[in-house]
């Protein structure tokens, strides 16, 4: 199998996980869908689970990235974030869910390896989310009221909640509404405190 069949059959497997879901398709999909025979797929992918493993981990490399891609774009900690929000708008644009939301809406059923490496993907992308957080309370003297972590989730939650609702109901008038309110909302009281502990250390001095 050549390296081009190989990227095409990782593609349009991406494309039935994040519409379909990984249960719901099947070799002699992917088959139809390239023009090719369900044996040319085992010689590179034994078993359907092997196929999906390749897929995350894929997909878990190509996110990196882009995130380095926006670090280099982006040195405002902020920027970076709304840069990764637009990230769900392409895959609403795309008509696709997310892999992770797509993956984790069937869990249970995934096999164990699959479990594994969808749990990764999500931790990888919440890590890279309270780095970003923390360096940006560091950059803008910020005060958190809450770990950075918990930040992470929150957010991560927003974009990947609305992905679902959305995939549900149709396209909303705004999809990063939720993720743009709660950043928002983390920059003005993050701010305000450390204005005001700033404002209290300074008439202690004066005092």
């Amino acid at each position: 199998m050549s390296v081009s069949t190989r990227a095409a059959l990782l593609k349009v497997a991406e494309n039935q996980m994040r519409s379909k879901g990984y249960s719901a398709f099947s070799y002699a999909d992917l088959a139809a869908t390239i023009g090719i025979r369900k044996a040319s797929i085992h010689h590179h992918f034994p078993t359907k689970e092997c196929l999906g493993q390749e897929l995350i981990k894929d997909s878990i490399n190509r996110f990196e990235a882009t995130i380095r891609s926006i670090e280099d774009t982006d040195k405002d900690p902020l920027m970076r974030l709304r840069a990764f929000s637009r990230l769900f708008v392409v895959s609403a644009n795309d008509g696709l869910l997310p892999l992770c939301g797509a993956l984790a809406a069937e869990m249970a059923a995934l096999p164990l390896s699959l479990q594994v490496l969808t749990r990764v993907f999500f931790e990888t992308q919440l890590d890279w989310l309270q780095r970003t957080i923390s360096e940006a309370a560091i950059q803008k003297g910020w005060l958190l009221a809450k770990p950075a972590q918990s930040y992470a989730f929150m957010l991560l939650s927003a974009l990947e909640g609305a992905s679902l609702i959305d995939w549900t109901l149709g396209r909303s008038a705004d999809p990063l509404a939720g993720f743009d309110c709660l950043l928002e909302s983390v920059e003005r009281s993050a701010a305000m405190a450390a204005r005001e502990i700033r404002q209290t250390s300074g008439h202690q001095q004066s005092c």
